[in-house]
């Protein structure tokens, strides 16, 4: 990690941006930056999401400890700009606080690094991993595994998914399976199928992809030290106790152990997993305007995408769980990325601020 560091840094004597949330990765990529370039001035951001878990006095402390110039970033309106961040990614997220994140960090500098890879490459969703142990047995099926391993992405899908799309689009599970067999009908162990699993779902086809065009628009350059090739490669050979301990749940143990020598451990979350938004609450606030706004004269309806049926029963509901409203919050950005790549009728400068 700081062979990378330097070698992407190089000889640079200017700022240097890191975002920093309370956790275990960007703490430790930010006390290597800071050992590695003792005299160049960071320059640290946190984000801070309304009516959500503020975690930037823990932030805080570690910008002071590794004297860095510390910024909060506070977004109040959550999908205020979601039209240019997906026009930027052109893929239906909703999910786009990096898009805050790297424009606040242009302002600063044009270099910032971040822990990213950290969970999917050394075990740091520690609840997926529980939930999955408890749900399989070593001689579980491929299709159970696989099975268990959607169930433990409850965020990610509803009980009713099949009745969510129009009946002329049919929803099969079966798809799904198939496109997460590769992950589980292998020789690997189980623990280990899911790490791989988590590698290309989250980080490959997800994150990276996502994150590289949100730095291209802003001609920014990202260095994220874990995931450099060699740490790759390193993380698929060392043995899962080195990553994650059933015993007492714990994630990322090598992780923390290099913190330890930084004497910084004590000042992290060990359970953070990144900035996060409290999506029951922003839906109550305003995202359920926002949707109701827009599905006033919804595309996806007109155009038999998603079922006009299923969104009467759920979106005016006032108590909905947080799976139904990551869900409606999921269509409320297809519904966008529709109007701005079909239809032609929402600019990627409009404003969801009604």
């Amino acid at each position: 990690m700081r062979e990378t560091i330097s070698q992407e840094i190089g000889t640079n004597t200017g700022k240097i941006g890191i975002s920093l949330s309370s956790g275990i990765d960007s703490t430790l990529i930010l006390a290597l930056l800071r050992e590695e370039y003792p005299s160049n001035e960071i320059e640290s951001i946190s984000v801070k999401f309304s009516e959500s878990t503020d975690e930037t006095n823990a932030s805080q402390k570690i910008s002071e400890k590794f004297q860095t110039n510390h910024h909060i970033l506070e977004i109040d309106n959550f999908l205020e700009e979601l039209p240019k961040a997906i026009s930027i990614v052109k893929q239906p997220f909703w999910d786009l606080h990096w898009y805050y994140l790297v424009k606040k960090m242009k302002d600063l500098t044009n270099v910032f690094l971040s822990g990213d890879g950290g969970d999917e490459l050394f075990g740091g969703y520690t609840f997926r991993y529980k939930k999955f142990i408890e749900l399989t047995a070593e001689n579980s099926t491929t299709r159970e595994k696989i099975i268990a391993y959607i169930d433990c992405h409850e965020r990610d899908w509803v009980p009713d998914q099949e009745k969510l799309f129009h009946p002329e689009n049919k929803f099969l599970w079966d798809d799904i399976y198939k496109i997460l067999e590769p992950y589980f009908d292998n020789s690997l162990s189980p623990l280990t199928q899911v790490f791989l699993a988590d590698y290309n779902g989250k980080l490959l086809h997800n994150m990276q992809p996502l994150y590289s065009s949100i730095h291209k628009h802003f001609d920014i350059q990202n260095i994220a030290p874990i995931q450099n090739k060699r740490l790759l490669q390193f993380s698929c050979e060392i043995p899962n106790r080195l990553k994650y301990d059933s015993d007492t749940n714990s994630g990322k143990i090598l992780l923390a152990r290099l913190l330890e020598k930084f004497n910084a451990k004590h000042l992290v979350s060990l359970k953070k997993q990144g900035f996060s938004v409290n999506t029951i609450n922003m839906w109550k606030s305003y995202g359920k305007d926002i949707f109701l706004h827009y599905f006033d004269k919804s595309r996806l309806l007109e155009d038999k995408i998603i079922n006009p049926d299923w969104i009467k029963q759920y979106a005016s509901k006032n108590d909905l769980n947080v799976r139904y409203v990551n869900k409606l919050l999921g269509i409320l950005a297809l519904e966008i990325w529709y109007r701005i790549f079909i239809t032609n009728e929402v600019s990627p400068d409009e404003k969801l601020d009604f």
